[in-house]
């Protein structure tokens, strides 16, 4: 028997098209994986260019500072010479220089030892950080 009648069709013919759940799921954690890859090289690409422009920081704030340390240097032995124009004798115009170093030592080092006196232990923070774990127990 031949019918021209067309074949049974689905009820719904968009179930065909509809991924299931474990298709979703699977291309969720996959998109999400690429995400995560994409992230970490974004990451990795931002902080290579901070390191690189922190390091250049760090090299040129160095070689200024090395430049500083010779200013003063040839400064000290300026006024030394100015000394020494008054007719004073060079030994002394020296020994004044580095005495006016020394002073300035003295008084950064009186200065740093009054402000590390003021460091204390923080108390509060402590406290709480050791409620923190009573307030999980049950009673």
């Amino acid at each position: 028997m031949s019918d021209s009648q067309p074949s049974s069709t689905p009820a719904n013919p968009a179930t065909a098209d509809d991924p299931t759940i474990g298709r979703l799921v699977a291309d969720a954690s996959r998109d999400l994986s690429a995400l995560v890859r994409s992230e970490i090289q974004l990451a990795k690409t931002e902080l290579k260019v901070s390191v690189t422009s922190g390091g250049l920081g760090t090299v040129f704030l160095l070689v200024a500072a090395f430049l500083g340390h010779l200013l003063i240097i040839l400064l000290s032995i300026t006024v030394a010479f100015f000394l020494t124009m008054t007719g004073m004798h060079p030994a002394w115009a020296f020994l004044i220089v580095s005495g006016l170093y020394l002073l300035t030592i003295v008084l950064l080092c009186l200065a740093a030892y009054l402000k590390f006196r003021k460091i204390k232990a923080p108390e509060q923070t402590i406290a709480t950080a050791k409620a923190i774990p009573q307030a999980f127990k049950s009673n």
